[in-house]
């Protein structure tokens, strides 16, 4: 029996294989490698290259490798593109998961756990944010997940599918032991400010939106460390295990750090300022986004131990200093 993990060459997805690999559960990776990287992913798990929408792929995938519980990763994640490109967001994100469910009803998979995003919720009222609040996505990425949570829910009460939904914040950091992390263009605040941090990137840190009705100004995220968001994802996996059911949970830390709180973390950690242009604010980031986590503490007893902005930007930058290398001896391969 395994656990299919789609998106598995990715950076939540290679966490979430190497929390399996740890347990002792056999797993199979399901990658398009359209952001993601074959190496990235442990050689404990098996590897399929297809699309997440390719349901004769996934069917077949079934069958071989005796798989009864998907964790759910592949999609788009990108605000600024999801509003560049919305069709592909709701192509990609919302289809490829209508088409994941179909096969798993055909096949007869009834455990699903599925990664979903705190920007289902768009600008809160509340802050921190519960389960309970209005779902008003104000951008195509939460459209289309908010959409692929409803025809999980549709599906799990027709199908008898056990699900949890989790619903994460700023997930950031990398594995402790350094086996994985962010790869790709570094889209997201702490990958881009550790690249200028080691040198990598001869640039100032852009920071988006200095006018913010929060105590500095700038945009307030709770960020969550990979290593725990993976934790988070098998206690789920034990839960439709044994009791079963249908949840939908946040996962988050319950704190937030502004964007210049990070800046401050990575100037406490490396012992150097970090240099920051501050510019008009990106269409869809609200002002702040911080959990309500009473609910996945209790339901799944999730007690987080990487709790750390600190330790958040150590073992980010730990990782760009590892990916550096790793591409710096690849190239001199390739030109021996």
């Amino acid at each position: 029996m395994s656990v299919l993990v789609t998106g598995g060459a990715g950076y939540i997805g290679a966490h979430m294989l190497l929390a399996l690999e740890d347990a002792g559960e056999a797993a199979v990776a399901l990658d398009n490698l359209s952001t993601g990287a074959r190496w990235l992913a442990p050689e404990s798990a098996a590897f399929v290259e297809a699309d997440v929408g390719d349901e004769a792929a996934l069917l077949k995938t079934f069958a071989e490798h005796d798989v009864k519980e998907v964790i759910h990763f592949a999609g788009s994640i990108l605000v600024p593109e999801s509003i560049r490109h919305p069709l592909d967001y709701y192509s990609n994100n919302t289809a490829n998961t209508l088409r994941l469910l179909n096969a798993c009803v055909t096949a007869g998979v009834k455990r699903f756990i599925f990664s979903s995003t705190a920007s289902v919720y768009g600008t809160p009222e509340r802050t921190p944010i519960s389960e309970d609040a209005p779902i008003r996505s104000i951008t195509p990425y939460g459209a289309s997940m908010a959409m692929s949570e409803r025809i999980l829910e549709d599906a799990a009460a027709a199908h008898g599918v056990s699900f949890v939904t989790l619903r994460y914040f700023n997930v950031a950091g990398a594995d402790p032991q350094g086996r994985a992390g962010e790869i790709g263009k570094p889209t997201h605040l702490i990958k881009a400010a550790a690249q200028i941090a080691l040198g990598l990137r001869q640039e100032s840190l852009q920071i988006y939106g200095g006018d913010y009705p929060t105590p500095d100004g700038s945009a307030i995220r709770d960020y969550v460390h990979v290593n725990d968001l993976a934790q988070a994802h098998m206690a789920a996996l034990e839960r439709v295990r044994g009791q079963g059911g249908a949840i939908t949970l946040n996962c988050g830390y319950g704190r937030g750090y502004s964007v210049y709180e990070v800046v401050d973390a990575f100037r406490r950690v490396t012992g150097a300022e970090m240099p920051y242009e501050v510019g008009p604010r990106r269409a869809g980031d609200p002002p702040q986004l911080i959990a309500d986590n009473a609910a996945i503490r209790t339901v799944l007893d999730w007690r987080p131990r990487y709790d750390d902005i600190d330790f958040i930007v150590e073992t980010a930058i730990e990782w760009e200093r590892r990916l550096a290398a790793r591409q710096d001896k690849s190239k001199h391969v390739s030109s021996v």
